[in-house]
């Protein structure tokens, strides 16, 4: 019997699809992120009685024996909380795994928001990377970003609600005018799509941030082109974002000298000129419906 990946809607029910339900009604064992998100979505799809397993980083090498034995005797969904399974999410191990013991895969096509994002943004696509979630520390998030917009193709990220703000402020520390699109929401009530450089989007989020995010970034034609730019250049770019964001000036230069951007006065300095010429951006307006 196969091991079957089924994407599971992003946020709106209705993009499940009719091979996605066959299969998770005739599953003999559904494999999940978060059993308790699983739970609530074949409840909200009229599918009961499901036997429901817990797959996850943190428990995949005591369970991923027991699920291939299940899968040589019955079939076995595997789903994560929502979208594709094994595209930011577990799963990838689980594969090389059935296929190592003579089990049959099978992956359905659904909702994934890294391609939801890069149709959406408008972005070349002729060719295009996926990069996941950033780094979480600041250097190697602006290391990421600089080695990825060298590769001069459209680049698609995710990220959480909680880092979205310093994950933005990095990217303007690298390539301050970089094109680039985000969505929140995608799929939901609430969706949000904003469209312009990192310092904008910052500025057009709605507070507080809350769902899940991901973004493009063009190709990066700029004449730094993913290389450090001038500190000078670094620090306004930077500080416009913060500005944006409705930071004051005394947290930009600290954090900003915190970076190596330049000592904490001139930063000071720097942004209050800055901020009294008015060369913090607008608030970009949101394109997307609410």
């Amino acid at each position: 019997m196969p091991l079957v990946f089924v994407p599971t809607p992003l946020g709106n029910l209705r993009d499940v699809t009719l091979r996605a339900l066959d299969v998770l009604r005739d599953a003999d064992l559904i494999v999940a992120e978060d059993t308790r998100v699983a739970r609530r979505l074949l409840q909200a799809l009229g599918i009961t009685g499901r036997e429901l397993w817990s797959y996850r980083e943190q428990n995949s090498a005591s369970v991923t024996s027991g699920i291939i034995e299940r899968a040589r005797r019955g079939l076995v969904a595997m789903t994560c909380d929502a979208g594709m399974p094994a595209v930011s999410d577990p799963g990838s191990d689980l594969v090389t795994a059935a296929r190592s013991a003579g089990i049959a895969v099978e992956v359905l096509p659904g909702a994934s928001a890294a391609f939801g994002v890069a149709a959406l943004s408008g972005f070349s696509l002729r060719r295009f990377q996926f990069e996941g979630f950033p780094p979480r520390a600041a250097r190697a998030r602006q290391e990421g970003f600089a080695a990825s917009l060298r590769e001069g193709v459209t680049s698609i990220w995710f990220e959480s609600p909680r880092r979205i703000r310093a994950t933005l402020a990095d990217l303007a520390v690298v390539a301050p005018d970089a094109h680039v699109f985000l969505v929140r929401e995608y799929t939901k009530l609430h969706e949000q799509q904003l469209l312009g450089t990192p310092a904008e989007i910052a500025a057009g989020l709605i507070e507080p941030v809350r769902g899940e995010i991901a973004f493009a970034v063009a190709p990066y034609s700029g004449r730094n082109a993913g290389r450090k730019a001038p500190a000078e250049s670094d620090a306004d770019g930077a500080i416009d974002a913060l500005l944006a964001q409705g930071e004051r000036i005394g947290n930009i230069a600290k954090r900003l000298a915190r970076r190596g951007l330049g000592r904490r006065a001139d930063l000071y300095e720097r942004a209050s000129a800055r901020k009294a010429a008015g060369k913090a951006p607008v608030t970009s307006a949101e394109t997307g419906r609410r």
